[in-house]
Formats: C-alpha cells, sequence, structure tokens
C-alpha cells in the first residue's frame, strides 16, 4: 500500500520525456529475497522518539541497489531513493495512518512527497509503451494496464500493509522519494519528516517528527569502514 503523501512545496524536477524501457531491468534474484523483517524503530541508526506519547518513528534509506535487491525493478539506478519507514507504537492507544503526511526535505528545503505508482511507471518505462501499442492496418489501439506489474507487486510486498499501528507493535514500508536533480548526495543535511499521525479516535494528533538523515549517513560510513578492515583489525 503506498500511501498518498500531500506536498507542502516541490521544485519541478526535469527529466527526459521519453525513457528507454529497457533501462527498468529486474532486480538479479528479487523474487528470491525478501525484505529483512522490521525492527522497533529505536534500532535503527535514524529516528525520532517522543517519550510522552510513547511513538517512535524511524527512516531506513537505501541507495545501493545491492542492499535492498528483493526490489523487482531498478528504482535507485532511475533517481528514486527507497525510504524504509518504521513506526513503534508503545502505547496503549492504536493509531491512525490515514491522513499522515511523509516528506523527504532536502539540504535546500526541496519537500519531496512519496511518488506514486504513476510516477514509478512513467520513470521507470517509456510512454511509447505507456499510451499503448497500434495493430497495423486496423483502426485499434491495445492500451497496456497503467501501472507495471513488478511496480504493483513490490507495494503491495514491501509498501505499508495498512494505515492502523495497534498498541505496543511496530509497523513498517517503504516509500520511494525522487530525488533526480536534486544536489548530490540527496541524503546529505536531508530531513525525514512525519506529521498528521493520530490516534484512532480521532481525539489526538501527535506532535511531528523529524529525523535527521545525516545520522544514517554516519552508521552507514562506519559501516563500510568496518567492512574493509581486515578481520583482525575490527572490533
Amino acid at each position: 500500500m503506498i500511501i498518498n503523501l500531500a506536498m507542502t512545496s516541490y521544485r519541478s524536477l526535469k527529466f527526459p520525456l521519453i525513457l528507454v524501457t529497457f533501462c527498468a531491468l529486474t532486480s538479479a534474484h528479487a523474487a528470491d529475497k525478501k525484505a529483512p523483517p522490521p525492527k522497533p524503530a529505536n534500532q535503527y541508526a535514524a529516528f525520532d522518539t517522543h517519550p510522552d506519547e510513547h511513538v517512535t518513528v524511524a527512516a531506513e534509506p537505501c541507495n545501493d541497489p545491492d542492499q535492498c535487491s528483493f526490489f523487482r525493478l531498478q528504482y535507485i539506478q532511475h533517481g528514486f531513493i527507497p525510504i524504509r519507514v518504521i513506526i513503534t507504537n508503545d502505547s496503549d492507544t492504536a493509531l491512525n495512518l490515514d491522513e499522515v503526511r511523509m516528506q523527504f526535505i532536502s539540504a535546500n528545503h526541496d519537500v519531496v512527497p512519496a511518488a506514486l505508482p504513476d510516477d514509478l511507471n512513467r520513470r521507470l518505462f517509456s510512454t511509447k509503451s505507456a499510451m499503448g501499442t497500434k495493430i497495423p492496418m486496423v483502426p485499434l489501439t491495445i492500451h497496456h494496464a497503467p501501472v507495471d506489474k513488478k511496480i504493483t507487486q513490490d507495494d503491495e510486498e514491501f509498501g505499508f500493509p495498512g494505515t492502523t499501528v495497534n498498541a505496543h507493535s511496530t509497523l513498517a514500508g517503504y516509500l520511494f522519494y525522487d530525488v533526480h536533480g536534486l544536489d548530490d548526495p540527496p541524503l546529505k543535511d536531508a530531513q525525514f519528516y512525519v506529521k498528521m499521525i493520530r490516534t484512532l479516535d480521532g481525539k489526538k494528533e501527535l506532535f511531528a517528527f523529524s529525523i535527521p538523515l545525516n545520522k544514517w549517513l554516519a552508521a552507514s560510513s562506519h559501516t563500510a569502514t568496518e567492512s574493509a578492515k581486515p578481520e583482525s583489525q575490527k572490533n
């Protein structure tokens, strides 16, 4: 379930109108891999917790295709950053995400909402494929499905399974953010902002969560450095 997230402001990003279809290659071994089960949000590198509300939200980007090769398509290579959002509700009241806003805010304050399936489809596949196929000598057009099946399968398997976070539970899902055209590296000095989480009864709206993605970059850099060391030098 890709949650439709509104944007406050969003710089128009330019990309070629026609992209070559074969660039949207299927990720290797995607069918054989699963996303790791979500941990409590405070066990990730980048999170924000509200002790009084007993809720923690974490953001776990993936900017290396090898680290999230379970996706069926090459989203990262086409300018999208997958971000796994993890919400841990340690309170006694269920939460509602029906009106939630989850936004990527760049270092230049570009506010980027989560991409919709149509956005992903337009970038990964050519406009020719999206418009349909003409049958020679016959005035008919075979219209292709508006969204590629692999995109909907990834959404169903790796997106949010629902919009209710039960009490004393964790809910997680991947969203995709269009960083094509943003300053490189797009995660540096960026924030992940989550607002309009409400209690299930609608009586209370939680304070907004702001997660600095530099925390994730620092942790990733440390992990890469440790991995590069000889075994005798590792902690």
